[in-house]
Parts: C-alpha cells; sequence; structure tokens
C-alpha cells in the first residue's frame, strides 16, 4: 500500500465527538482508540504540584470501554476504518471478542480493524487478572478467534487457557470478509507470531528506524514460512514525538508528565542510544509499569534522575519539519501508516492547546516530504 497517515482519538473523559468529521475526511488511513483501564501517567504525580493539567481533569484514568466507543465511531463515520490499538486477551475472552469484533464490523460497514496485543501489568494485575505466560495465552487466543469464525456449526476446542464445548459463533462476516487483525508487538515471539496470523503490525515501546527495520524482517520472515505474502501485512508505528522549537523542547523536557515517559521505554534500549535508564538496563518499559508499585516517594526519586539528554537521546524532536525528516527514515525503514503524537502536550496546559496545530504541520510536512520522494 502507499503511505497514509493514522489517528488517534481520545477514549477518556470528556469524549469529543466534534472532531469525526475531520477524522472522516479521507486524509487518514484508520481511526486508533487505546483501550486502557488505567493511564500510564502515574496517578501519584497528577496533581497540581506537578502538573496544571490536573486542574482540568480530576485523574488521568478516565478511560471508557475502546470497544463501545468503536461501535458508537461506527455509526457516526462513513470512510476511515477504525482500529483498537490495541485490546489484549487477557481481559477479554477471545469468544466475546470474535463476536464484539463482526458487531462493530457490521455497524461500520466493513470498517473495523481488531487490533490485539498480549496485554501490559497496569491494566491486569490490579484487577486480579491471571498475567502468568500472556504471550502463550495470546496466540491461543487468536486460534480460538479464528476457529469461531471460520468453523460451520459449533465447535470443540481443548486448549491451556480456553476451552469449547459445542460452541457456535454463526454471525456471518460482513459481505463474506472478516476483520483484518493488526497486532501490537515488538518481542521475537510475538513477531514470529504476528507473522503467522497479522493482516497489520505496529510495535510497541521506543526503537530507531534500524530496530524498526529488524523486527520488520523478523515478521516478514515468519510470514513466508508461514506461506504468507509478506507484503500484505500493512506496518504502522506510534512515532511518539516531542514538537517544537529548541526553547520549548527545553523546557518541555523538565515537565514532570515528560520525564515520566521514560517509564515507558526499555533500559537496554536506551543503553543503545548511549544513555542509562534511571531504573536500570533491565527495566522491561511499557511491560514492567505496575500502578500500585509506583509511590509517589518511587517516581519523584526516579524523576529527580530524569536528565534531558535521556530523553533527546530515545524520543525524535525539533519542530515539525525536522520531527518529519526523522519519520520519513522510518518509512525508509518499511513504515507506511505512521501516526504522529505529540508528548510535548504533556508539558502543561500552554503545550497542550498548541499540540494538534502542531502535529498537523508535521503530518503536512510528512506528506508533502513523501510526495516528493515516493
Amino acid at each position: 500500500m502507499t503511505f497514509k497517515l493514522g489517528v488517534s482519538f481520545r477514549t477518556t473523559l470528556p469524549l469529543d465527538l466534534s472532531q469525526l468529521p475531520e477524522l472522516d475526511s479521507g486524509r487518514y488511513h484508520s481511526i486508533w482508540l487505546p483501550d486502557h483501564l488505567v493511564s500510564l501517567w502515574p496517578d501519584s504525580i497528577w496533581t497540581p504540584e506537578f502538573t496544571d493539567l490536573a486542574t482540568t481533569s480530576p485523574s488521568p484514568h478516565r478511560f471508557m470501554d475502546s470497544l463501545a466507543v468503536a461501535a458508537a465511531l461506527a455509526v457516526q463515520t462513513r470512510n476511515t476504518p477504525i482500529a483498537t490499538s490495541v485490546v489484549d486477551t487477557v481481559r477479554r475472552h477471545p469468544a466475546m471478542l470474535a463476536q464484539t469484533a463482526l458487531t462493530i464490523d457490521h455497524l461500520s460497514g466493513g470498517r473495523f480493524i481488531l487490533g490485539l496485543g498480549s496485554g501490559e501489568m497496569e491494566n491486569t494485575v490490579p484487577y486480579g487478572f491471571d498475567f502468568s505466560r500472556p504471550v502463550s495465552r495470546f496466540e491461543e487466543a487468536l486460534r480460538v478467534i479464528r476457529l469461531l469464525w471460520e468453523s460451520d456449526g459449533p465447535v470443540d476446542f481443548e486448549g491451556r487457557f480456553f476451552e469449547l464445548h459445542h460452541a457456535r459463533l454463526d454471525t456471518e462476516p460482513f459481505e463474506g470478509r472478516f476483520p483484518p487483525i493488526w497486532i501490537g508487538c515488538s518481542g521475537p515471539r510475538m513477531l514470529q507470531i504476528a507473522g503467522r496470523y497479522a493482516e497489520g503490525w505496529w510495535p510497541v515501546g521506543s526503537y530507531s528506524p534500524e530496530g524498526y527495520a529488524s523486527m520488520l524482517a523478523a515478521l516478514r520472515e515468519s510470514a513466508e514460512r508461514a506461506g504468507r505474502d509478506p507484503a500484505a501485512i500493512t506496518t504502522a508505528a506510534f512515532m511518539t514525538c516531542l514538537i517544537g522549537d529548541d526553547d520549548e523542547i527545553a523546557e518541555m523536557v523538565r515537565a514532570p508528565l515528560v520525564k515520566a515517559f521514560l517509564l515507558q521505554v526499555r533500559g537496554d534500549y536506551m543503553r543503545e542510544r548511549g544513555v542509562a535508564h534511571p531504573l536500570g538496563d533491565d527495566w522491561k518499559g511499557i511491560h514492567d509499569i505496575d500502578p500500585g508499585a509506583l509511590s509517589r516517594d518511587k517516581l519523584v526519586d526516579f524523576l529527580s534522575r530524569v536528565e534531558p539528554e535521556m530523553l533527546l537521546a530515545v524520543v525524535p524532536h525539533g519542530p515539525p519539519k525536522r520531527v518529519a525528516g526523522i519519520i520519513q527514515g522510518y518509512m525508509d525503514a518499511g513504515l507506511q501508516v505512521p501516526r504522529v503524537l505529540d508528548y510535548g502536550g504533556m508539558a502543561g496546559l500552554k503545550f497542550g492547546a498548541r499540540s494538534p496545530q502542531k502535529v498537523r504541520e508535521t503530518e503536512d510536512e510528512l506528506i508533502r516530504l513523501v510526495g516528493a520522494t515516493g
């Protein structure tokens, strides 16, 4: 496929449906809906002491159910595909995922993308979900979804995590085509699974263009071994950036919530970029975040050890033209559908107010660059 932009739709309160006409205008390849119970921003520093964003929202965790929101968007849009980014297979049973995906696909006229992942600690452990062996659970869930979609009549299945006994899902796919499954992952084993099952893929966490190309190569190799066409797998990515001039960037990297972004970054990746992670090389990034274990004192200590060069080493940054040029490097590595996210908006209300325009300018420059070279 040719290059096209992805765009996220916030699933937190207050829900802003006024932007849907723009998102459905044809500018974007797909609308991506995050699926969370809690935010990656720690609530222990979501206070006016640390950020003025806390003066307009009492909590960073006001999430609505992404699949319910996807159904609402399905009937209020007409053109742009709608994707979950991503639903995990720990909190939701695959039979329900199979049924819900078909439902939203019918509501949208065949525009639903079922984005799946193996799960994260912060959305599972606090609620008592069994987060052991998430990758094995994930692969088995994919098998169950496909089995229910593709079988005629009742089916039986005896797995390690799931069982079906004379189970059936007779809802036919919209116009004979099942919703595409996109998989969010970066680890070697998950990339192998994605190569066997996915119609689309985006990596998780932080990565360089070289890292993106390496993961994509592993994905495509797995697809080839499975007898699939590797080129048929759409490649996407969340491009988390700090967008602004040098003075703005210097202010952003001092903001507590921006510093806290490093909780999502793996220690070994930071080491590759020439800086040490405040929590050590073994820190697993987004998969190690446990909100209950991140007390205020621990976070204050963590933030005190975050230096600006740490953030600048792992986050693309600069004015829109410079950031677009950096993203183009990822496209040279195989990226087709980038979603530009300005993390500088987390530096405070004044940055958040300007963030949408900065993202728009970055997107426009990326369109110009790719149009000029593609």
